[in-house]
């Protein structure tokens, strides 16, 4: 139900947007979480059907998320990318209150690779 796009490869200091279209019905919350080879997955970024936002403190001030209703679909807009924010990332839902945890999120979108390197 969750299909993300928008990955690739940049180089450090440049910029993606992540998108991920749902279908059916709103959920309540959206997010994006990633996951670097060898590491847990974690939060990005996730957001309210009434666009309250939560971020991860090491992408605060450089990514943003957003979503349109009308399109069912989130964006996140990723910029000043650095190495370390390599990583498969994932778009997820909820429907029901905000938790930061991954694994209290029942749909998933495919990963979409982000690779920062020069």
């Amino acid at each position: 139900q969750l299909q993300a796009s928008g990955g690739g490869l940049v180089q450090p200091g440049g910029s993606l947007r992540l998108s991920c279209a749902a279908s059916g019905s709103i959920f309540s919350i959206m997010g994006w979480f990633r996951q670097a080879p060898g590491k847990q997955r974690e939060l990005v970024a996730g957001i309210t059907s009434a666009g309250s936002t939560n971020y991860a403190d090491s992408v605060k001030g450089r990514f943003t998320i957003s979503r349109d209703n009308a399109k069912n679909t989130v964006y996140l807009q990723m910029n000043s990318l650095k190495p370390e924010d390599t990583a498969v990332y994932y778009c997820a839902a909820r429907r029901s209150a905000w938790t930061h945890d991954w694994s209290r999120y029942d749909y998933w979108g495919q990963g979409t690779l982000v690779t920062v390197s020069s």
